[in-house]
């Protein structure tokens, strides 16, 4: 074999995959055992064939055969005895050794069927027999009783020769039989002895093959995917750089160079990521910079528009008493304007003021009992109920960690509207439902609604309602600076929550919003400033 057919032959091996390897083991192992199993199934029909023919036919034909030969003798002592005695009861003998005759030959007969030999053997002993009672033992039988038989003196030599030629004929057979008992134990012997070491070698090829199976899985899978397991244990422990080394079967090795494929992929995607997340930290900290700048912005924009605002509002207002009805029409009509401009500023500055201070002031949660804020909300707000006579029912309320502020605030926002946009031609009712969800080991948030029958809020604007200074209706139809809302979703969001309008509800609008037993943790303003900066 020349070294480029080594190197492609161990190429081709190299290339197996572990399914290939088993197949091919598995088929080798299985072929070599058929072998076994027919070799071993042949050795031991041949023993049970040797033994039954030895067992059932050689052993009792040579047992039969010295039955036969002790019936004949038995017929020669009794034929004997009567010829010299005359004495009738010589005759038993005689007559039981030709039945026990008949049945040794017969049963002779049966166990030799199919040996030629042996039934020749049978056959010369059945004419010696034949040839010795017809000229001696009947003729013998036949004379009266009472006196010795003249004819057995007569033939006294011819009957001997003629036993001494039955009992060659029998000591023939049964020499004949006893030789072909031996053989067969003989053959027997060497049978077993053929059965013992092939069944001892049938032992010790399936340890070898037991033991070439182990040492073939360990090395060829199970080894590989242990140092798979451990680079791969590395690489989880967080040593990116750790390199995946296949090993193994062909299929093995691809899924070991898939995973250190992966894990480089991974190595780039991380150092992309870390670099993302690090440009991601500095936006943050830029955006929670400029949120908390703005929220300060207008907090105290709004506080110092306060004061030129009251000195506008409060002007308008004199100008409007003192000469209000001196001007013409036209005069009178400009002023009400300014007064009316200045009171909606003064009402959306304060206003803005409430939705700059939520998440910024009033921000330490304590046990807030949502019943009594909502009593106390009822009661600011009694004026206008009472004027729309609103009808207003609820469930019970849960206590969890709120601000009771913004509790409040909320409460007011959210009846405030339902009792503002009511229809014409019917007195609101409005009912609060909450419950909890029960998902999780410690429960989940608290699910409220704020159902009523007003005039709706169509399903476009079921977003638009949440944004600040967003109206769907004209100042003139109903009054308000647009913030309700946004401010009753910053709430929400502060306290860990989520709110919406219920697409599904008609003939009125339902607000559903959510707020968690404990809200998460809120940073006073000074804490946002350092955390950016730093």
């Amino acid at each position: 074999m020349t070294g480029d057919e080594g190197t492609h032959r161990a190429g081709g091996l190299s290339g197996w995959t572990t399914r290939v390897w088993l197949r091919v083991g598995v088929c080798v192992s299985l072929a070599v055992l058929g072998v076994l199993g027919v070799s071993g199934a042949w050795v031991l029909s041949r023993t049970a064939e040797i033994s039954d023919g030895l067992v059932d036919v050689k052993s009792p034909a040579v047992t039969t055969s010295f039955r036969l030969e002790s019936a004949v003798l038995n017929q020669e002592t009794g034929i004997r005895g009567y010829g010299l005695t005359g004495n009738p009861e010589f005759l038993e003998p005689y007559r039981q050794g030709l039945t026990d005759q008949t049945t040794h030959t017969d049963r002779l007969s049966r166990l030799l069927e199919g040996d030629e030999a042996a039934l020749a053997d049978l056959s010369t002993v059945r004419a010696a027999i034949s040839r010795w009672q017809d000229r001696i033992a009947r003729p013998v039988a036949a004379q009266p009783p009472g006196a010795p038989v003249p004819l057995a003196a007569e033939r006294a030599a011819e009957s001997k020769a003629a036993f001494d030629e039955l009992r060659a004929a029998l000591l023939d057979q049964q020499e004949r039989l006893s030789a072909e008992r031996a053989r067969a134990r003989a053959d027997l012997t060497d049978v077993m002895q053929l059965r013992n070491g092939l069944f001892t070698a049938i032992a010790a090829l399936v340890a070898v093959l037991t033991v070439l199976v182990f040492e073939g899985l360990r090395r060829g899978i199970t080894t590989p995917l242990e140092r798979l397991g451990a680079d791969a244990r590395t690489v989880a422990g967080g040593d990116f750089e750790h390199p995946i080394t296949p090993t193994g079967p062909a299929d093995l090795r691809l899924l070991g160079a898939e995973i250190d494929l992966m894990r480089r992929r991974l190595v780039r995607e991380l150092a992309f990521t870390e670099e993302a997340r690090t440009r991601l930290d500095a936006q943050a900290a830029d955006l929670q910079r400029s949120n908390t700048e703005l929220e300060q912005f207008a907090y105290v924009a709004s506080h110092d528009l306060q004061e030129p605002l009251r000195k506008v509002s409060s002007f308008t207002q004199l100008l409007q008493r003192r000469y209000g009805g001196q001007l013409d029409a036209k005069a009178d009509q400009y002023i009400a304007f300014a007064v009316d401009g200045a009171n909606r500023m003064q009402t959306l500055i304060n206003d803005l003021l409430d939705f700059s201070r939520v998440g910024r002031l009033h921000h330490t949660h304590q046990d807030v009992d949502l019943e009594q804020i909502l009593e106390q909300t009822l009661a600011a707000l009694s004026v206008p109920i009472e004027e729309a006579d609103a009808h207003i029912t609820h469930d019970p309320l849960p206590t969890l960690a709120a601000d009771p502020t913004q509790m409040g605030m909320l409460w007011q926002n959210l009846i405030g509207n339902a009792v503002k946009f009511r229809r014409p031609d019917r007195a609101p009712r409005i009912h609060i439902t909450a419950e909890r969800d029960n998902h999780g080991d410690d429960g989940g948030p608290w699910r409220f609604s704020v159902t009523d029958n007003g005039i709706g809020i169509a399903p476009e604007y079921a977003e638009t309602v949440f944004v600040i200074f967003q109206r769907l209706h004209t100042k003139d139809a109903y009054s308000g600076s647009g913030i309700g809302l946004a401010m009753c979703k910053k709430i929400v969001e502060f306290h860990g929550g989520t709110i919406r309008v219920d697409p599904d509800h008609h003939g009125g609008t339902r607000i559903r919003f959510t707020l968690a037993p404990h809200p998460p943790e809120v940073l006073a303003p000074a804490e946002h400033t350092r955390e950016a900066t730093a």
